[in-house]
C-alpha cells in the first residue's frame, strides 16, 4: 500500500500544480490530513469485500486510500467536475488499478437512476456541505441495511434522516497524529428511501431536511 501512496502522491502534486485539487500543498500535511484521515473510516466500518460509492471524491479522498488499504472493494468515484473525475481516472491508469469506477455526474440526479440506486453497501462523503443536504443526496444510493459515512470536523446530529430511509448511530471519534480531532457520522439504511428523494440540489439548500 505504501508504493501506491506514494506514487499517487506524486501524481496529486504534479496536478495539483496545474489546477486546484486541494488547498493542502505540503507533502507530510497530504498524508496525515488526506491519507491518514481518510484511513481512519477503517476502524468506524468493515470495507472489505464491499461495494462503495465516494460521493464528491474530489482528488480522491477517501475513496482511492481506501481502495489501496482494502483492494477487494468495488469503488465507485463520483464526482460532479469533469477535470477532477480525468484525474481519478488517469491515477487509475498510472497505478493499473482494477474494481474501479470514476463517474461525473451530480449525486442529486444520480441517486434517481436505478443503476445507483440504493445499490452500495457503503456511501462515505467528505464535503463541507451541512448534514441535512449530505443525508438526503447520499441515502438514496445506500442499499438496506448498509451505512453511510459523514466525515466531519466536529460530532453531529440529524433527527431528520428517518425521512430519507437512514437511522443515525453513535459517531466514531479519532485524533489524527497532528492533534485534529475529527468525526465520523454514522447513518444506518432501515427503509427504503421515498421516491421523490433527493430533490434538486435548489430545493436541498432553500429547505434543507424537508
Amino acid at each position: 500500500m505504501k508504493s501506491r501512496l506514494d506514487r499517487y502522491l506524486a501524481l496529486l502534486l504534479e496536478a495539483n500544480a496545474r489546477f486546484n485539487l486541494t488547498a493542502v500543498r505540503e507533502p507530510e500535511e497530504i498524508r496525515v490530513r488526506h491519507f491518514e484521515d481518510s484511513l481512519r473510516l477503517l476502524e468506524a466500518e468493515a470495507f472489505a469485500g464491499k461495494r462503495v460509492l465516494d460521493v464528491g471524491s474530489g482528488a480522491g479522498f477517501p475513496g482511492l486510500v481506501l481502495k489501496f488499504a482494502e483492494p477487494g472493494v468495488r469503488l465507485t468515484l463520483l464526482d460532479a467536475t469533469g477535470k477532477k473525475v480525468r484525474f481519478l481516472q488517469s491515477v487509475c491508469g498510472a497505478l493499473g488499478l482494477s474494481g474501479v469506477a470514476c463517474v461525473h455526474g451530480r449525486a442529486e440526479e444520480l441517486g434517481h437512476d436505478t443503476a445507483f440506486r440504493e445499490r452500495f453497501d457503503v456511501v462515505t462523503a467528505r464535503g463541507v456541505a451541512a448534514l441535512p443536504a449530505l443525508c438526503e443526496v447520499c441515502l438514496p444510493f445506500v442499499r438496506a441495511g448498509g451505512v453511510f459515512l459523514a466525515m466531519k470536523e466536529t460530532p453531529e446530529n440529524f433527527s431528520g434522516a428517518g425521512r430519507f430511509g437512514g437511522a443515525q448511530e453513535a459517531p466514531f471519534l479519532y485524533t489524527l497524529s497532528d492533534g485534529r480531532s475529527h468525526a465520523v457520522c454514522r447513518f444506518r439504511k432501515t427503509a427504503p428511501t421515498p421516491p421523490e428523494f433527493p430533490r434538486t440540489w435548489a430545493k436541498i439548500k432553500n429547505q434543507p431536511g424537508s
